[in-house]
């Protein structure tokens, strides 16, 4: 894509920080710039701007990915793999490390306070506020930047006015959020926002602008889990879901056997990370050549490239291995005797082509591997692909993402059945009626208020089905008995993360979910305990278990 603008009118924040920021820190007085004429009243002046704040973001995309996918237990490093992801993978990170940099969140944060300070929103033509869209757009980029700095960091320096001074650039004199704080500010912040549509510049680099901005429905949803305010994240969800005109059924992409002997896959499940599927909803825009700017790299992690001498430096971990074949695989087909519909799944002692076959098909259908004859000792003859990053861009929100939360907060909100009917069924108004009982139905009102007339069966499917065959017809894919509300409500929270792990794997959202799911319990060792096991049932590591129990371990030290 063509170079982004900068925004270089802002003064940038500079974080002298150190000794936990208790020290008197001074800023670089090369970021401060002074404006004479800050007022941003023309078009130009907004379409520069926001872009510019996209240039900045550049710069934490890819941390972002692997900050959150390399501390959790889906994703192990290979011997190649750089020091500094180690250093990640190990919860050793230390000053110095390239992932470890709160001056890019800062930066980002900075441009945002500027834009929001300055641009003119009293400026109207015909009736309508001229620049109410990327205003919106700003917001929701800061309250992002701002929990992926908390989430990462823990707590952290706050501010919402732009530091146009160098004295006021010292972050001892701020006060410091952590994720609830900086959760609940900008729910409120954001609120009003909720119904303002995206800016429309049309195709920048190849691709739809509107796909560069984050959903600010889909946003608050967030930001209210991370508050523990379920009910709230749950109509979020729902609402980005069910909106009129702009619905978003699940679809039904899976990857499956094809046949009642297991002997041939069909696979539309890969397709749906590719930058022209629906199912991806906000990027991240890199540039295609390092001359333009900010490339990412998470290829050269992920994937056997040219760059790396086809060594890749990350995989699958024996954890997710686990998790996948242990996963039952339930095939629906019509009987050729009786012509009845049956159900059949792999014997247990079938003999596949390869082990990643066996159990959920999802990771198989992402992460494939070939030999290739290499003419140079230099060069990988074993190439892995990993098709979560097909395109130079770093894919932030996607559908089933928002389904999983959604999930996530029907479930602590009280309505077990309804979250687990989104794994094993998908949720429309048949599928309602039929598995969620009456008393749930008449609890969650309209948080279950699906359109009969766009949310079909044709276009409705259970999570689990993407991987492990027909769920619906699964008669062990069930809640069990259980003796209390909360005990029902902790076996459906256990089968979301196992459903979290097989759909995002590699996406980088694994330690963030674990984190977060922790605190619901107010349990760390939640957390600790998956990581700890991420090499394997026979490999439990009890000394990162001891590490990951006390919170203060989960966060980078800021620098």
């Amino acid at each position: 894509m063509k170079k982004i603008y900068q925004f270089v009118v802002v003064a940038f924040f500079a974080l002298g920080v150190g000794d936990g920021l208790s020290s008197c820190a001074e800023a670089d007085s090369d970021f401060v710039a002074f404006v004479e004429d800050d007022q941003l009243n023309s078009p130009n002046d907004t379409v520069y701007s926001l872009m510019g704040i996209v240039n900045k973001l550049q710069a934490v995309a890819d941390r972002t990915i692997l900050l959150g996918e390399l501390r959790g237990d889906l994703t192990a490093l290979t011997d190649h793999a750089m020091l500094d992801l180690q250093d990640v993978a190990n919860f050793t990170v230390a000053r110095g490390n390239a992932y470890n940099n709160a001056r890019d969140y800062y930066g980002v944060i900075q441009n945002c306070n500027y834009f929001l300070a300055h641009a003119d929103t009293a400026l109207t033509k015909r009736g309508v506020k001229v620049f109410e869209k990327e205003y919106a757009v700003v917001k929701a980029y800061r309250a992002w930047t701002y929990l992926q700095l908390a989430i990462n960091y823990g707590s952290v320096p706050f501010f919402t006015e732009p530091i146009l001074a160098e004295k006021d650039a010292n972050p001892a004199q701020y006060v410091h959020y952590d994720v609830k704080q900086i959760a609940n500010y900008f729910i409120d912040d954001l609120a009003p926002y909720v119904d303002v549509d995206f800016p429309d510049y049309g195709s920048v680099g190849g691709v739809n602008s509107r796909r560069f901005y984050i959903p600010v429905r889909v946003l608050l949803g967030d930001l209210c889990l991370w508050a523990e305010r379920y009910g709230e994240a749950a109509r979020y969800y729902h609402d980005y879901l069910t909106r009129q005109g702009d619905v978003h059924p699940t679809g039904n992409a899976a990857v499956r056997w094809m046949t009642s002997e297991f002997d041939a896959i069909e696979d539309a499940y890969a397709a749906q990370f590719a930058l022209s599927s629906a199912e991806v909803l906000t990027i991240l825009p890199m540039e295609s050549e390092e001359y333009n700017g900010t490339v990412s790299r998470l290829r050269d992690v992920f994937t056997s490239t040219a760059d790396n001498n086809y060594y890749y430096q990350a995989t699958h971990s024996a954890a997710y291995d686990e998790l996948s074949r242990q996963q039952r695989y339930v095939l629906v087909y019509n009987d050729p005797v009786s012509q009845l519909p049956d159900t059949v799944s792999p014997p247990e002692a079938m003999v596949y082509q390869s082990e990643s076959q066996r159990g959920d098909l999802r990771q198989q259908s992402i992460y494939t591997l070939r030999s290739q004859a290499s003419t140079s000792t230099a060069q990988s003859a074993v190439r892995q692909s990993c098709y979560k990053y097909q395109s130079a861009h770093v894919n932030l929100y996607r559908l089933q993402h928002v389904y999983l939360r959604y999930a996530e907060a029907l479930n602590r909100a009280g309505y077990p059945e309804s979250a687990f009917a989104v794994l094993k069924y998908g949720l429309n108004k048949y599928n309602i009626d039929r598995y969620i009982s009456e008393r749930e139905r008449a609890a969650a009102g309209d948080l279950l208020a699906f359109s009969e007339y766009t949310f079909l069966r044709e276009n409705t499917m259970g999570i689990h089905s993407r991987g492990a065959g027909h769920a619906e017809a699964d008669a062990a894919y069930i809640i069990p008995p259980c003796a209390t509300a909360a005990d029902s409500m902790l076996y459906v929270e256990d089968r979301i993360c196992d459903e979290m792990a097989l759909e995002t794997a590699a996406e980088g959202l694994r330690f963030y979910d674990l984190m977060r799911l922790s605190m619901h319990r107010n349990d760390p060792t939640f957390l600790a305990d998956k990581v700890a096991r991420r090499n394997g049932a026979t490999n439990y590591d009890a000394a990162l278990f001891s590490l990951l129990s006390d919170p203060k371990n989960w966060y980078l030290p800021l620098e």
